[in-house]
């Protein structure tokens, strides 16, 4: 972590909530920016023309697909740059290193080196979190929260589609370590709607100023 920044107030943190489909990353995003008084950065994929496409047919649009969302988090993040990073907190519900991982799942061979070759030569200049706060769950329990929130096009989201993306967020954050990072299991804890879950894990995430941390208040 930056020493300039590492003992500022969570105010003045750039913090991301990530994780797979279903696990109320944005949920918790925006309850934590209206809990620290920061900006909110939220994954815009109602604007993503392909997305409905590619959940009917994943093979042929999933290409286009990935790209839009590719240089839609491009220009987000160029824009968090812009209005000044280091001078007010944000939070946010995706980062961008999380693009490769649905290009792995979704691209076939030929596509994904295509991929590879435009994510490489973008020169991609990311800002660097304070937190990560990562929120696992069991596939069972993606499925049923992404049906609960009842969006047309995602209700026939493959098993094997989710098992696959948990999958590759697990290997990521396994061997992540380019900033703190909590790791939560989500699977009984509901920050988002109770508010005694939300206030333990906000004292566990001011305590938190290096390395990697687990937080599971149900086991």
């Amino acid at each position: 972590m930056d020493n300039s920044r590492s003992h500022t107030s969570s105010h003045d943190k750039y913090i991301v909530v990530e994780g797979p489909i279903g696990v109320g990353k944005s949920s918790l995003a925006r309850r934590l920016a209206s809990s620290f008084d920061c900006s909110l950065v939220l994954e815009k994929a109602q604007d993503n023309p392909f997305l409905e496409r590619f959940y009917s047919s994943p093979r042929q649009y999933a290409l286009q697909t990935q790209l839009f969302f590719l240089f839609q988090r491009m220009e987000q993040i160029a824009e968090m740059k812009l209005d000044g990073l280091s001078q007010s907190g944000r939070i946010s519900d995706f980062m961008l290193e999380k693009d490769p991982l649905f290009a792995q799942i979704t691209l076939g061979d030929d596509e994904y080196r295509l991929y590879q070759q435009v994510y490489q030569n973008l020169n991609i200049s990311k800002p660097k979190p304070d937190l990560v706060i990562y929120l696992q769950a069991p596939v069972e329990i993606l499925q049923e929260r992404v049906h609960k929130r009842r969006v047309r096009y995602e209700m026939g989201m493959d098993l094997a589609y989710l098992q696959s993306l948990s999958d590759a967020y697990a290997a990521f954050f396994h061997r992540y370590n380019d900033s703190p990072l909590l790791m939560v299991n989500a699977t009984q804890i509901n920050p988002v709607d109770n508010d005694a879950h939300f206030t333990e894990l906000l004292a566990h995430i001011k305590r938190i100023e290096a390395g990697k941390h687990f937080f599971n208040p149900m086991a």
